[in-house]
């Protein structure tokens, strides 16, 4: 008689099926807010007087002003991807893209490995590694992102205030934008998308093992087994 298939006691199946829709609602939106970040324009917004007439963004790609009285908008692209752009720029074009890559990757594995998928639904323990190493990737794409986004917002900061120091006035300053607090949103939900799928899904994972064994205790004797085991009473 082979042994029964442990299966999740009702309390446990439902808060596992919470914490993963909760792990894929961050990692969704995470992945999206990262993507949004890197291909938007305002990671740098200037910052003067409400004199001015007109809103200026900068982001990786390109250059954008607003008039802010009938609200035309022009943008500049950057020359080329391999043309000189500064350092700021370079840096966190790479770390973006990474970011926004290993984001996706493991989005589609961690679909994979949801209970609510039909896909290897008869090897839970097989969707529970996939879990893991899907809040795995999710804290590596978290890094990157991080980096590139805290980097250049240190940056401006930095440039404005060797700028000010220098007592060089240029006429506006900067400070960083949307884009660039949406890249730390997106960075930080990859970080708590991890912690979800690794540490809190962890805490089942004794709880699977303990409740196999009991299954193996209990369903688990063949009939020779059963005849050895009342034997061995007598």
């Amino acid at each position: 008689m082979s042994p029964a298939r442990p299966k999740w006691s009702p309390p446990e199946f439902r808060m596992i099926v919470v914490l993963q829709f909760m792990a894929f609602v961050l990692a969704l939106v995470s992945t999206l807010f990262l993507i949004v970040a890197t291909w938007t324009d305002c990671w740098m917004v200037n910052a003067d007087d409400d004199l001015e007439v007109s809103q200026k963004c900068r982001g990786l790609w390109w250059e954008c002003v607003t008039n802010t009285q009938d609200g035309i908008r022009t943008c500049d692209q950057y020359d080329t991807i391999l043309a000189e752009h500064p350092l700021k720029i370079v840096l966190t074009r790479a770390l973006m893209i990474t970011a926004d890559i290993l984001a996706s990757f493991a989005l589609i594995i961690l679909v994979l490995g949801l209970d609510v998928i039909k896909l290897l639904r008869e090897e839970p323990h097989i969707k529970l590694r996939i879990c893991y190493f899907a809040g795995f990737i999710f804290g590596l794409g978290g890094i990157p992102g991080m980096i590139g986004s805290v980097w250049y917002a240190v940056d401006v900061y930095v440039e404005r205030a060797t700028l000010v120091l220098k007592n060089v006035y240029l006429g506006m300053h900067y400070e960083f934008g949307w884009s660039c607090w949406l890249a730390m949103a997106g960075s930080t939900g990859c970080f708590l998308a991890s912690i979800v799928l690794t540490c809190c899904l962890y805490i089942f994972r004794d709880a699977r093992s303990s409740q196999y064994h009991r299954s193996i205790y209990k369903y688990g004797r063949t009939a020779a087994g059963k005849k050895y085991a009342m034997d061995s009473r007598v």
